[in-house]
């Protein structure tokens, strides 16, 4: 006889950081109902590549991860190839931008917008 095993998966996780980085841009549109939405297209180097957008519209589905009054959005779709991920924002001589650490890429593209599983 076997055993059933119950899986659940590790949130995805939204920095400090990165609710900042929102929050500054919420104030620069003077919009407080934006939300950052991440999201995974087909494409890239690496087969999957990950994309940003800040807007107001939800869907019916959408997964809403919460940090200091700022809202991160992720389509369901999406959310499967990005659970256990983090969603940060970093400045550096290369510029700014949001960055995901994915556990679940099993390779990535050397600038890490892409990424397979």
């Amino acid at each position: 006889m076997s055993t059933v095993e119950s899986f659940a998966p590790s949130p995805m996780f939204f920095t400090d950081a990165a609710a900042k980085r929102v929050q500054s841009l919420i104030n620069e549109e003077n919009n407080p109902s934006l939300k950052l939405r991440v999201y995974v297209t087909g494409g890239g180097c690496s087969g999957f590549q990950y994309g940003f957008d800040l807007g107001d519209q939800l869907a019916e589905d959408d997964t809403i991860i919460d940090n200091a009054g700022v809202s991160l959005v992720v389509d369901s779709l999406s959310y499967q190839y990005l659970v256990g991920s983090t969603v940060d924002f970093e400045e550096g001589l290369a510029g700014a931008r949001f960055i995901i650490r994915n556990p679940n890429a099993q390779s990535t593209c050397g600038c890490g917008a892409s990424f397979s599983v």
